[in-house]
């Protein structure tokens, strides 16, 4: 991009389940088994392509611990997802979310490494600490670790990974038949790295991926979380609600990674309900609404701010008073924090703040126009490098930002014609 090129937006797609709405699976045409079908995963992948987005993103849950038998969970395996979409695509990233609670710091190196070659370069590895109790019970644990052990084993653990991808130097390979050399020895090397929490000799079996390392996502809104990511991400994503907290966000985000000498992109989650025109768009929003239930909901918001639902009033103003200190919370402290401040903002009724809050991130309900005005004042504002879309409904979700969306988007000089470069860190813009 030249000085004189206007700068464009990042675009990355959340898939989740069979949607991002809750009441997707009972909306939605086609079998509640295409979740875990390859055909729907090969249509998204190809159909995100021909969008030109920068990548998609997988979410983990890693067991039932979250949602139950209630509804269709984050079940597959990303890796072994975003394997088969790699084989039906060219360009798109690839990203996917592993723990570093309940993972082995080689076996993921390995895993990403692997994918990375594979994909030719879209490999990207979304960072993440478990923070649901119940996931313990499937890994021999009783009891999960609290926040400060976690994000101490996430610093880590990273450390390992990151060395792991380094283990063979740029050009160790030669594959010179004619004086039988292989690789040279001296440029593959092992870490030996012994810690706290992990004891790994290394190095990796294969050389550097194309990339050099795989892209790093971190997601952490506590200040644990933000130092791990302004030292080790590429890219944070971020749940955010009002455009003044995102603007300080990013720049936040920007100061602590320029005293480590980095570079990071900033994008905040959009949930988009997309229509020709408004009134479609609120149709299909209360479409997903009415097949959910208000309870659903509820439940929701009470977990995500440890407010008893017992204590949630539809029409009553969020009791925002009852929200206890970050320090002695176990789920996502960035997602509490803009639930309350957006609640708080606006002075709104539990009932209100149901339909503004989109299942966690910020909302958008309206035509490509209107949805791309929202991206373009956040984006010019600085409270956003790009966005990552977190589709309502799959697959429809995904051909509506096809067909809409994109098209406005570019008409206004905000989105990229097509893909620059072959690996997902180049088209990110990153070192």
């Amino acid at each position: 991009m030249t000085a004189n090129q206007p700068k464009k937006m990042i675009l990355s797609a959340s898939i989740t389940g069979l949607g991002q709405h809750l009441g997707a699976w009972m909306v939605r045409k086609g079998k509640v088994s295409d979740y875990v079908s390859p055909h729907m995963y090969i249509d998204i992948a190809r159909t995100a392509e021909a969008a030109k987005l920068h990548n998609l993103f997988f979410a983990d849950g890693i067991s039932l611990a979250d949602g139950g038998t209630t509804r269709p969970a984050p079940a597959l395996d990303p890796m072994l997802t975003l394997a088969l979409m790699a084989a039906v695509t060219d360009r798109i990233g690839l990203v996917a979310t592993a723990s570093t609670t309940y993972s082995a710091p080689y076996t993921l190196a390995r895993g990403f490494g692997s994918l990375d070659h594979l994909s030719r370069g879209r490999a990207g590895w979304n960072c993440v600490s478990t923070f649901l109790p119940a996931t313990a019970a499937q890994f021999g644990g009783a009891q999960l670790p609290d926040h400060t052990i976690r994000y101490a084993r996430a610093e880590e653990f990273v450390q390992v990974v990151m060395k792991l991808w380094d283990s063979w130097e740029e050009g160790a390979l030669v594959g010179d038949t004619a004086s039988a050399v292989f690789a040279h020895d001296d440029m593959v090397h092992e870490i030996n790295h012994i810690g706290e929490h992990f004891s790994v000799k290394g190095p990796l079996p294969f050389p550097r991926s194309p990339q050099g390392r795989p892209v790093i996502f971190q997601a952490g809104a506590s200040s644990e979380g933000m130092e791990l990511a302004a030292k080790y991400a590429d890219v944070v994503f971020t749940a955010q609600h009002l455009i003044e907290n995102a603007v300080g966000f990013r720049a936040e985000m920007r100061s602590r990674a320029d005293r480590y000498g980095r570079q990071l992109k900033v994008l905040p989650g959009f949930l988009v309900h997309l229509g020709a025109t408004e009134a479609e768009a609120k149709a299909r929003r209360r479409e997903l609404d009415d097949a959910l239930g208000i309870g659903a909901d509820l439940d929701r918001i009470s977990k995500r701010t440890g407010i008893p639902i017992d204590r949630l009033e539809l029409d009553e103003p969020f009791p925002a008073h009852l929200v206890g200190p970050d320090e002695d919370f176990e789920g996502s402290v960035g997602f509490r924090r803009t639930l309350v401040s957006l609640a708080v903002r606006h002075n709104l009724t539990v009932r209100e703040l149901l339909v503004r809050y989109g299942t966690g991130h910020h909302c958008i309900v309206g035509t490509p126009e209107q949805v791309a005005d929202d991206m373009e004042e956040w984006f010019k504002a600085g409270a956003a490098d790009g966005f990552n879309l977190m589709v309502d409904m799959l697959p429809s979700g995904v051909y509506d930002i096809k067909e809409m969306l994109v098209p406005e988007l570019k008409r206004r000089g905000l989105f990229h014609d097509d893909y620059e470069y072959e690996t997902l860190r180049e088209n990110l813009g990153l070192s």
